[in-house]
């Protein structure tokens, strides 16, 4: 709520004051991820911010008019790139030129989606949409100590295309991306092994590997899946922790996606949540089936009615809930 409610003030040139920030959470306010993306924000669009510290439970964002493209901001520690990331592109809504966001931080990191969910799944979902982003992994950063560098770039955005996801279609193959630092490569077999046996036994496809090993500050290793359909994307994660074999951790990876498939999403659920506020800006109606409904996804709804001229509708089915996004459009 916090993200999308400043990117939103930023693009609508309307002032905002949020209050009980994270609340309910173990640790109450703003965290860094938090204060970066609004510093982000704020930088972009030459707005005044009030209580953007760490630890604040109150935030007032005023908006400016000034349309600066070139940002270069570290979170500190493993803080989330992609939840910055978050906010900055949906903020860059209105710049007429190139965006260019040079993020240091986390890049894999728990409670927070992988950047390479970006590059393989939402990205290719925008430009369904009309929307270019790229993004390139200079440097991995996992928990505590961070260090990973990202640019990210936008190009202006014209119309948003609404985009339909009621049908997937047929299941094309399965891309298995497996990265880890300073970890032995057998730990990148292990938990790819385990994982394409889990899925084997469900699925006989073709599988496409990726695997990245590289050196850094931090250490640590995880997994990608996406299944590519003739019309989609659906995909699952999964990080390595302290008492977890790499197998385990494969196999946790191949039993999540296989839950999206079975339940009927066309989304998964991670992904509907970032997907949304460009399926409100869209100029139609929009569609797509997850299996559950998140606390991200009902806060996204809610904050989205706040700022847009935007109706939401959900059907609960047999499979899965089934979501139409219905804007005039904007700007």
């Amino acid at each position: 709520m916090v993200r999308t409610s400043v990117a939103l003030s930023a693009i609508t040139g309307r002032s905002t004051k949020l209050t009980r920030i994270r609340e309910n959470r173990p640790t109450n306010g703003l965290s860094k991820q938090h204060t970066t993306a609004v510093r982000a924000v704020a930088e972009m669009t030459g707005s005044t911010v009030y209580g953007n510290n760490i630890g604040s439970r109150e935030l007032i964002f005023e908006p400016g008019a000034e349309r600066k493209s070139d940002i270069v901001m570290d979170i500190g520690s493993a803080g989330s790139i992609t939840l910055v990331l978050q906010a900055a592109l949906l903020a860059a809504r209105n710049h007429k030129e190139k965006v260019t966001l040079d993020l240091t931080g986390g890049t894999n990191v728990m409670w927070a989606p992988p950047i390479d969910s970006y590059d393989l799944v939402l990205f290719p979902l925008m430009k369904k949409m009309g929307i270019n982003a790229k993004v390139e992994i200079l440097d991995r950063g996992f928990y505590p100590s961070g260090g990973g560098r990202v640019i990210a770039t936008l190009d202006p955005i014209g119309e948003i295309r609404p985009i339909e996801l009621t049908s997937l279609g047929d299941l094309k193959d399965i891309k298995v991306k497996c990265f880890s630092q300073r970890l032995s490569e057998r730990f990148s077999h292990e938990m790819t092994e385990a994982c394409t046996n889990a899925l084997g036994d469900k699925y006989e496809l073709d599988f496409e590997f990726e695997f990245q090993n590289s050196r850094g500050n931090s250490r640590g290793a995880g997994l990608m899946l996406i299944a590519n359909y003739e019309n989609g994307k659906l995909s699952s994660s999964v990080l390595t922790s302290k008492g977890h074999s790499g197998a385990q951790s494969g196999i946790d990876a191949a039993n999540d996606l296989l839950q999206e498939i079975s339940a009927g999403s066309t989304l998964d659920v991670h992904t509907a949540d970032q997907l949304l506020p460009y399926m409100a800006m869209a100029k139609g109606k929009s569609s797509f089936v997850v299996s559950r409904i998140s606390k991200h996804l009902l806060s996204q709804m809610d904050t989205l009615e706040s700022f847009l001229n935007v109706r939401f509708s959900v059907e609960r089915r047999a499979d899965g809930y089934h979501f139409s996004v219905s804007s005039e459009g904007y700007p």
